[in-house]
Parts: structure tokens; C-alpha cells; sequence
């Protein structure tokens, strides 16, 4: 049975959030203010079924999707881009590969105690995030 993502999810730390930015071509401004914020996570899973949100002062993005089907998705708030997702199930951790403008895009989740993982990678940078439930 893979893992439950069910909860909420506070930011506890976040490293080379701005690496991550510039290889996704976003502006100095804008990657300093993402740099100060901390997001909450809100999963709702259903099975195979997800939603995912992110949540903070200046920004609410939300993704749903199924494990395996492909789907259109526009990272409104991050590098506004289109991209063709498919998140897939690899032994517990969801695995995203994003394609589009950018190479190597995506992101990995797993849950380690009570904490929730994140990697996001794009062109070579990785931004590791780690999140408490609540």
C-alpha cells in the first residue's frame, strides 16, 4: 500500500530555492520574495486520485491529478509555463516529470517520519524542501 500524503504541511526548511528560480528564469525580485516566504502544503489524496496545494501569503497553487494519466499544467504563481505532468508512483514517493521549455523538470515527494520531502529539479538545480504535519 503505498504512502498516506493526507495533511497538512508546514514548511521547516527550504535550501537552493534560488538556484532552482534562476534556472527556471525568474526575476531577481521575484526570487527574493519567494525566498522569505513559508508555504504550507495542504494533500488531499483519494487512492490514486491527488490535489495538491501550496499555500502562502502571496500565493495559492493547486495541482490535481491521478497516478499515471498525463495532464496539462500551468505553474501559475512559480514560472507561469505549460508543461505535460505525469506523476507516478515509485515504491512510496510520487515522482513528477514535467516537460516542456525546460529540461529535467519535476519533483519527487516522500514522507520520512512526520515529515514531508520535497525535491524539485529543473536544468541540473535542486531544491530540497522538508515540511512538519500538523
Amino acid at each position: 500500500m503505498p504512502a498516506d500524503f493526507n495533511g497538512t504541511w508546514d514548511m521547516v526548511s527550504n535550501d537552493n530555492l534560488d538556484g532552482y528560480m534562476i534556472a527556471l528564469d525568474i526575476n531577481f525580485a521575484t526570487r527574493k520574495v519567494a525566498s522569505m516566504l513559508k508555504p504550507q502544503k495542504v494533500i488531499k489524496q483519494d487512492g490514486d486520485s491527488f490535489t495538491l496545494q501550496t499555500i502562502s501569503s502571496v500565493l495559492k497553487y493547486e495541482c490535481s491529478f491521478k497516478i499515471g494519466e498525463e495532464f496539462e499544467e500551468v505553474t501559475k504563481g512559480m514560472d507561469n509555463r505549460k508543461c505535460r505532468s505525469v506523476v507516478n508512483w515509485d515504491n512510496d514517493k510520487l515522482v513528477c516529470v514535467q516537460k516542456g521549455e525546460k529540461k529535467d523538470r519535476g519533483w519527487t515527494h516522500w514522507i520520512q517520519g512526520d515529515e514531508l520531502h520535497l525535491e524539485l529539479a529543473c536544468e541540473g538545480q535542486v531544491c530540497k524542501q522538508v515540511f512538519k504535519r500538523m
